[in-house]
């Protein structure tokens, strides 16, 4: 585990590539669709391709334990998420069409992207296969509950979208692998790597561009409350629901992991959710935008708070 120091250092690389897709984005060096092409390269490429090269390796009761650790604080953190945003929800005095967003924001952080980059450089290789077991039961309720929040009245979820999208067939395909005694040819593994690991940068460009995408900065709106309140809780106040685990046997690595990608910034999927499903998109903008900036300052704390706690 690398100390403050080392971390904040990493981080910091992270910063910079994201601050390097920020200015080739705003001079025009990428055009307004470049998230586009960028979104499904990483979904549907690198990502798959990392998950499943990180999984190739050798099985062990230590494994299956730190397994069964991570998807129990996976259950934990997601269902206390969801009781809390919906006890916010009905306490606000937000029209609808901005209620099922402010929820959203507050439960659903981005995992798929900057959470790996942060779990790697925590970790390494390490860190995917934790945030890949992490991670099961986020990407089952970000399909099933995510689309619940947004389409209350029809109430239709596409079960094929679930168990057919790319996080949950990568990690099917590798938990397989993982559990299995075959391991995949070194051709193979090699360029599952070189694939896999073009991720990490490319999820924090993906970052600068989404923030480089905003038009001017929306003053008066970022004033709003609820986009604090929503802010605030799913930075600082869910990760922090983790504490109790710190009495129990975890190992120290597992709960790095899930406490520091417990407070990752909102995902875009809620934006494109409520743009889909006739919800605020703006509103849903403003709150991945808030957050993402503001995970600049709450990933360092995070990883202080869990390394103080334990040493």
């Amino acid at each position: 585990m690398s100390t403050v120091g080392a971390f904040l250092q990493e981080m910091f690389v992270l910063y910079a590539i994201a601050i390097v897709g920020f200015i080739v984005r705003k001079k025009g060096i990428l055009n307004e669709h470049a998230s586009h092409v960028l979104t499904p390269l990483i979904l549907y490429i690198t990502l798959p391709a990392l998950i499943i090269f990180s999984l190739d390796t050798s099985f062990s009761i230590t494994v299956l334990t730190e397994f069964l650790w991570l998807v129990s604080m996976s259950i934990y953190i997601l269902l206390l998420s969801v009781c809390f945003a919906s006890w916010m929800g009905r306490r606000s005095a937000l029209p609808e069409r901005q209620r099922s967003v402010y929820e959203g924001i507050i439960i659903f952080g981005n995992q798929g992207f900057i959470g790996y980059a942060v779990s790697f450089i925590l970790l390494g290789e390490q860190g995917i296969i934790y945030l890949t077991m992490f991670n099961i039961c986020y990407l089952i309720l970000i399909w099933t509950y995510g689309i619940y929040l947004f389409n209350k009245e029809k109430g239709m979820i596409d079960w094929k979208n679930i168990f057919l999208n790319p996080g949950i067939l990568s990690t099917i395909i590798g938990l397989l692998l993982f559990l299995s005694p075959i391991r995949l040819p070194t051709t193979v593994s090699n360029g599952l790597e070189l694939i896999g690991k073009m991720t990490i940068p490319l999820s924090m460009m993906m970052i600068g561009i989404l923030i480089a995408n905003v038009k001017g900065f929306p003053c008066k709106q970022v004033t709003n409350k609820y986009l604090w309140k929503a802010t605030i809780t799913r930075l600082i106040i869910i990760p922090l629901f983790l504490l109790p685990f710190f009495a129990l046997p975890v190992p120290i690595s597992v709960l790095f992991i899930a406490v520091v990608v417990s407070g990752m910034p909102s995902a875009p999927t809620i934006s494109l959710y409520a743009q889909k499903y006739g919800a605020d998109t703006f509103f849903g903008s403003l709150g991945v935008l808030l957050t993402t900036v503001l995970c600049i300052i709450s990933i360092p704390f995070l990883y202080v708070v869990v390394h103080f706690l334990h040493y």
